[in-house]
């Protein structure tokens, strides 16, 4: 029989194109199971280009049926002109870390707030400490002689170097310069690169003032606390107000600092109140120590959280047994599911073992989510120092969310058998496919992170975490450049400026019902939820588990010591959350409401209709900056 070649290639050639027309096919899979090959290319390692495009439409079955989601970011960016074009591929991770304990031996002591504001401009959540306290002068600027003129380009790197400059101007005694904005798109202006609105100027030179503002009072003293925070912190409003929607920070600071422990605390310091929100505060706890002197300012504002340093770095799963893989691991992301090295990043991916009828099922979805995060880790960052950590731990984040509707369906002792069985069958992939492309297995794989629109996508309870009630209101924050607005509204949405930000931000509200029998938050004590917190320690996550414990400040805040105690042999970090009457705080992302007020809502809605939205040569909306997670973004 004589095969026509040309015209079986010419088919296929259709029928991708076919494919390419149809909204729910995303070509950008097949550059993520292509990205292997500018490894084994180079290398000689050889490549299936026909195995690499069945693995790749498997994948994307599982994606359209949400067994397995990748991080909202990786939906964005992965293939598009961010990664293909711009070799950004530090964008596809959602989180990082960076220390500031030896900024006295870096070549410029500017260099992790740097390193901060630019992970932050490509939408990375980033978690800081305080350890460079006192280690560099704040010697000032040099006054008199020739001042240079700075035009600040318009670009992330342009906004990034005027920040170095200044900082530089204060710590090692430099004129500093006179910045030209000029150049900086006016406000309004679409962002073609990575979508949104411009706010023009004004958020740089509003940074720049404040920082200034910060640092003369230090000049000719030792850099605090307070001042690392204060500047990180305004770095974060700047990111914020200048259109990457939100910001993720999650400072760390020594338990015993009675100083650091306070910077929440409004009422000692009502000027951060401003800009102190950008960052969740934790104390690096030490094992034994006394937690009630901590535990009464939680009791009235839910800060600082708590990392246990010492079981990051001992530990893997906390099943008893410390290996101590990641003795150099420094900290942790803003929602703290992952334990981080200093300017390492990490991409999470997120299963829904509630979606799947099977643990053999899930395990082989399990394959799919440890290949895209694995294939996220062969792209370079432009940080040659990350890309040193990144090499050598190849760390990735495979999460659970729907962990509740779970524990609903099947049981507890199910769970425990998929959370075994699932990390084993991780192990065994991560073998054989690091082996394959010749590179370092992935020093940890697996954890809980508190997850946010990803889950809402399939329809999954976030996380670790039980709804607030059967019936709440999800609030979800927009650009008000935002393609979506007119949609939402034309569909009765109820949407408002964002009080933090009125000028830059909408908040639409959407009316939810999680359905029958999943218990909810008011039915589980803190001392229940620690304990799922620890069992997923135990027994799935290698990473952390990001938990955010709710607490009744009457009944149960007496108790957070005691609780400390007894769980801190058990986790490696927990945030604890007193339950606040309706509408504490203004528009908080989860709010309970009555079914009649439930009923009210959906009966104003119709059909959302999103036709009208270009999807090319336009502002984008960008999903999931950062964590992947409200709960992360503000307290």
């Amino acid at each position: 029989m004589v095969r026509d070649r040309g015209a079986r290639r010419q088919r296929h050639i259709q029928h991708a194109k076919a494919l390419a027309r149809t909204p729910r096919y995303n070509p950008h899979l097949n550059t993520c199971m292509s990205c292997p090959t500018w490894h084994t290319h180079p290398t000689g390692l050889g490549w299936n280009g026909r195995e690499a495009h069945r693995s790749a439409r498997e994948m994307y079955r599982r994606i359209f049926a949400m067994k397995f989601l990748p991080p909202g970011r990786g939906l964005w960016a992965m293939g598009s002109p961010i990664t293909e074009e711009r070799k950004l591929y530090a964008a596809l991770n959602n989180c990082a870390f960076v220390s500031t304990e030896d900024v006295d031996r870096r070549f410029s002591p500017a260099e992790p707030f740097c390193f901060l504001m630019d992970a932050a401009m490509l939408g990375v959540g980033v978690g800081f400490d305080t350890k460079g306290a006192g280690k560099i002068m704040v010697k000032g600027p040099k006054h008199g002689g020739t001042v240079e003129m700075v035009h600040i380009a318009d670009s992330r790197e342009g906004w990034v170097e005027s920040l170095r400059m200044l900082l530089e101007a204060y710590f090692l005694h430099r004129p500093v310069p006179v910045f030209d904005y000029s150049q900086i798109r006016p406000a309004g202006m679409a962002i073609k690169g990575f979508g949104g609105i411009s706010s023009g100027p004004d958020s740089l030179q509003a940074m720049h003032r404040t920082i200034m503002a910060t640092l003369d009072p230090l000049v000719g003293r030792p850099m605090t606390v307070r001042g690392i925070v204060d500047i990180m912190n305004h770095i974060g409003v700047c990111v914020v107000s200048g259109n990457v929607r939100r910001t993720a920070e999650i400072a760390f600071g020594d338990a015993h600092d009675p100083a650091y422990v306070a910077l929440k605390d409004y009422t000692q310091h009502p000027d951060r109140a401003a800009y102190g929100w950008t960052s969740n505060n934790s104390v690096f706890a030490s094992l034994g120590m006394d937690y009630a002197p901590i535990c009464k300012q939680i009791v009235q504002n839910g800060e600082p959280g708590f990392a246990w340093l010492q079981n990051m770095q001992e530990y893997s799963r906390m099943d008893g047994v410390p290996d101590h893989r990641d003795a150099r691991a420094a900290g942790g992301n803003p929602c703290l599911e992952q334990t981080l090295e200093s300017y390492e990043l990490c991409c999470l991916v997120e299963t829904f073992p509630a979606n799947h009828a099977s643990l053999d099922e899930y395990k082989e979805t399990l394959r799919y989510a440890y290949l895209y995060a694995k294939t996220v880790t062969l792209g370079q960052t432009h940080w040659p120092i990350t890309n040193r950590v990144m090499l050598r731990n190849r760390r990735i984040g495979c999460s659970m969310s729907g962990i509740a509707q779970f524990i609903t369906q099947r049981g507890l002792h199910e769970l425990k058998d998929w959370c075994m069985q699932g990390y084993d069958a991780i192990q065994a992939y991560d073998k054989t496919y690091s082996d394959f492309l010749a590179i370092p297995r992935s020093i940890k794989t697996t954890s809980i992170k508190p997850s946010g629109t990803v889950s809402l996508l399939a329809g999954a309870t976030p996380g670790m975490h039980y709804p607030e009630s059967r019936f709440y209101i999800r609030r979800v924050r927009l650009d008000r450049g935002s393609e979506l607005l007119p949609a939402l509204r034309a569909a009765g949405y109820h949407l408002e400026p964002a009080a933090e930000a009125p000028n830059e931000t909408l908040v639409v509200s959407i009316p939810v019902d999680v359905g029958e029998n999943v218990r909810t938050l008011s039915q589980l004590s803190a001392w229940e939820q620690l304990s799922l917190a620890s069992f997923l320690q135990r027994y799935w996550a290698d990473n952390q588990v990001s938990c955010t414990i709710t607490f009744d400040p009457v009944l149960e805040g007496p108790q957070l010591e005691h609780a400390l105690a007894y769980f801190q042999y058990q986790l490696k970090g927990v945030s604890l959350l007193p339950k606040v009457p309706l509408g504490a705080y203004a528009q908080m992302p989860y709010e309970e409401i009555s079914e009649a007020t439930y009923k009210s809502m959906v009966s104003a809605l119709s059909p959302v209709s999103f036709r009208e939205i270009k999807t090319r040569g336009g502002p984008v909306e960008v999903p999931d900056r950062f964590c992947d997670s409200s709960s992360c973004e503000i307290k």
